[in-house]
């Protein structure tokens, strides 16, 4: 068995190594691990796999690429230069060893499937450019047209030329030459402004990992309780390699990809007066019966089985809502839905409708003056305030909230704005089954019923230092932290010296406010991967092992004589024209 050095005591070493024995230890040494099967790690998975990824080729250069990558190791090749034929070669370029651990379940976006299974969710918030498929920034469209799906299509409107109304536009145009104001999405643009349907996404998500073969045996159910950087004996590499624990194995691996969303488990949020039997502290409220955070719904069991049961006993049934985002309304429909008699739902600030989570400035394909302020940002700290200004807290879709007005005008969903909740008391019923919570909010409710449940859609606030999995890392390679977020490098590494690289919303003070949506997904997919094509290349070439295809400019001009590399990175247009240069003595 491989063991790690670390900087612990001889007696915390012997403790972890005690630990260790009883899990199985994967005899191989991966290249890349994953941690987290969802939107972040399929994306980067998939960018890894890809060797003309879209963010460098134009769609010319894909299908020279493509052709080259699959008739061009055929034939034989010739050399105008020296005359030199190289056979035909039917060898295929490398693949990284990659390994993908997920605590949900064995399958890609397990969990995320779960959560929209359980809020009854039919199309995603994400316009159709936001997608995990490294290869055609309009996959999903094209997608949805070759399946003959586009019906599943959703226009999200106010988005493509509906900035300015048509009496503006009119009075613009005889305004004396005035030009029109400007918009923020280009009407050439208007397909990437619909919302796909979720079982198109996840289909769209499916053929991706089919392509890559990102299948079969890659994702693990498994969840990692301990990750350590550092030497390893009876190991054959030189360098440091991460040792990657968890509650069934343990795993070598060269990188690792975190890539765990908000990272933190769901908490419910505190409240100044709480009372129930046996607890009488605010410091008690993970501990609240009939009261859960939406992220820790069990699937299909909405509402709970007690107000069921109460709803089939024909008796008025009441739940409380808190929140201000869309998953609060999402709940607030899909209650009324189901069959609760009524639903009242409160939030701290005002309601606030948009179409995404992020403002229009962040959503385009092209670079914006806004994105060159946060690049451009000072500080770290400066970084967080525009993030937060960005995204501006919860909200609610126009779409959705039409949805919403019918359950309001029928008065079975009372919805309260600026209204806090300072007081819960639970009361057993006198029939032992259960209870109800008297509630008290700032400013009052009058006439407000006892509540059969309380669902808390408050979001979940993350924080790194606190992660269980991450506490050696802190202390052995301790970093910086603004807000809850790690102060990564641009290369979304840990450090310049440690491999360990993070995508999704722990990546934010470095991708911006869309860092936690599918769109910062496939951004930190790229980044992390061109890195990783350079860390893997040089390690490869320090120990003499093999050479990664698409490797490093320096790798390519010491190996200028491979004529299959040479005609590769002629015809996909990679490289630079001085690497034909050759050094003259004198």
């Amino acid at each position: 068995m491989s063991t790690i050095h670390t900087n612990t005591s001889n007696d915390e070493s012997q403790s972890v190594k005690d630990d260790l024995y009883h899990l199985d230890h994967d005899p191989e040494v991966f290249d890349v691990l994953i941690i987290g099967g969802g939107p972040c790690g399929l994306a980067a998975a998939a960018r890894i796999r890809e060797q003309a990824p879209s963010a460098m080729f134009t769609d010319e250069e894909h299908r020279r690429f493509h052709w080259l990558n699959k008739h061009g190791k055929r034939v034989a090749l010739k050399q105008t230069k020296t005359g030199h034929v190289s056979p035909a070669c039917c060898s295929k370029p490398h693949h990284y060893k990659i390994a993908v651990l997920d605590s949900s379940d064995n399958k890609w976006l397990s969990r995320w499937r779960r959560l929209f299974s359980t809020f009854d969710i039919s199309h995603l918030r994400s316009p159709m450019l936001w997608h995990v498929d490294p290869l055609d920034r309009d996959s999903l469209l094209s997608h949805a047209h070759f399946q003959g799906r586009a019906g599943e299509l959703v226009e999200i409107r106010g988005c493509v030329g509906k900035e300015t109304s048509k009496h503006q536009k009119k009075k613009n145009r005889f305004s004396g030459g005035r030009k029109e104001d400007s918009v923020d999405i280009n009407q050439r643009d208007q397909w990437d402004y619909y919302t796909p349907s979720q079982s198109l996404f996840c289909d769209h998500c499916d053929c991706v990992a089919r392509r890559y073969e990102l299948e079969a045996g890659l994702v693990h159910k498994e969840e990692v309780t301990d990750i350590r950087f550092g030497d390893i004996e009876d190991s054959h590499f030189q360098d440091k390699l991460f040792t990657v624990t968890t509650n069934q194995s343990v795993r070598l691996a060269r990188s690792v990809i975190l890539a765990v969303g908000p990272a933190n488990a769901p908490v419910l949020p505190e409240i100044p007066s709480l009372s129930f039997p046996g607890h009488r502290a605010a410091q008690a409220v993970d501990k609240m019966p009939q009261a859960c955070h939406s992220m820790a719904i069990p699937q299909n069991q909405f509402p709970d089985a007690i107000v069921q049961h109460r709803m089939q006993d024909g008796r008025q049934t009441n739940i409380l809502v808190v929140g201000g985002g869309l998953t609060s309304a999402q709940l607030s429909d899909l209650a009324i839905r189901k069959g609760v008699g009524r639903v009242w739902h409160i939030m701290r600030g005002p309601l606030r409708t948009k179409a995404f989570d992020v403002d229009l400035h962040w959503m385009g394909k092209y670079k914006t003056l806004h994105q060159a302020y946060f690049h451009q940002a000072d500080s770290d700290e400066e970084r967080l305030d525009i993030i937060k200004e960005a995204r501006g807290g919860g909200s609610i879709t126009p779409a959705f909230m039409k949805r919403l007005k019918p359950h309001m005008s029928s008065g079975r969903l009372k919805m309260f704005e600026k209204t806090a909740l300072i007081g819960a008391d639970f009361e057993l019923c006198s029939d032992g089954e259960g209870g109800a919570w008297r509630i008290k909010t700032e400013p009052m409710i009058v006439d407000l019923p006892r509540m059969d449940y309380i669902y808390f859609a408050t979001g979940i606030q993350s924080d790194f230092t606190t992660l269980p999995y991450m506490q050696n890392m802190l202390r052995e390679y301790p970093i910086r932290g603004v807000g809850g977020l790690p102060c990564l490098n641009e290369d979304l590494m840990w450090r310049d010296d440690v491999p360990l690289f993070v995508a999704g919303r722990l990546a934010a003070l470095r991708l911006g406010p869309a860092a936690p949506n599918i769109g910062g997904a496939r951004i930190g997919a790229e980044r992390i991967a061109l890195v990783l094509e350079e860390i893997l290349g040089r390690a490869d070439k320090d120990d003499g092992s093999r050479t990664p295809f698409l490797a490093e400019d320096e790798i390519l001009a010491r190996g200028r004589q491979n004529s299959e590399l040479e005609l590769f990175h002629y015809a996909s247009g990679t490289g630079s024209k001085y690497n034909c240069l050759v050094e003259v003595s004198e």
